[in-house]
């Protein structure tokens, strides 16, 4: 089931994936984005289809803003590609894409709910997130480059 919410500023937000500018988003995570710059658009189009994925729409329909929640939609939570085109930045949208999952219907009975950021801990601070509770409990294994495909054997 989708979910939709308008807005006063005439904007909406939708998690509907028939709407998603798939080739939008892409163009904006892979160009414009220091965490996923050249990301392929196949691996992209995989992590939008297996995740809570939401657009901000303007009132004449094209996407100018998106998010998506890498999520079982249970108990856990990841906020990832969190991105408002620059001619629409300034508007609050950022904070509306935010505000929306956090009041989606779906995410409700999530126990964690985590994000990474490297400039905007402000924003994110204004919806509840904060610093990790017990980071010493918490591990990764960090490959940023796993989806790079080489272009030459080494």
């Amino acid at each position: 089931m989708t979910h939709e919410q308008a807005l006063a500023s005439g904007y909406t937000i939708s998690d509907d994936l028939a709407r998603f500018d798939l080739a939008l988003g892409h163009r904006w995570i892979s160009r414009e984005s220091y965490w996923s710059e050249g990301i392929p658009l196949e691996v992209f189009e995989r992590s939008v289809a297996g995740s809570l994925t939401v657009g901000a729409y303007a009132a004449e329909g094209p996407m100018v803003g998106m998010l998506r929640v890498v999520t079982d939609r249970a108990t856990f939570g990841w906020v990832d590609d969190v991105f408002v085109d620059r001619a629409s930045r300034g508007l609050g949208l950022g904070k509306a894409l935010i505000a929306y999952v956090r009041s989606h219907p779906d995410l409700q009975t999530l126990g964690r709910f985590a994000l990474a950021t490297r400039d905007a801990q402000g924003l994110y601070a204004q919806f509840g997130f904060g610093p990790l509770g017990a980071p010493h409990l918490w591990m990764e294994i960090r490959n940023r480059d796993a989806w790079r495909v080489p272009t030459s054997p080494p």
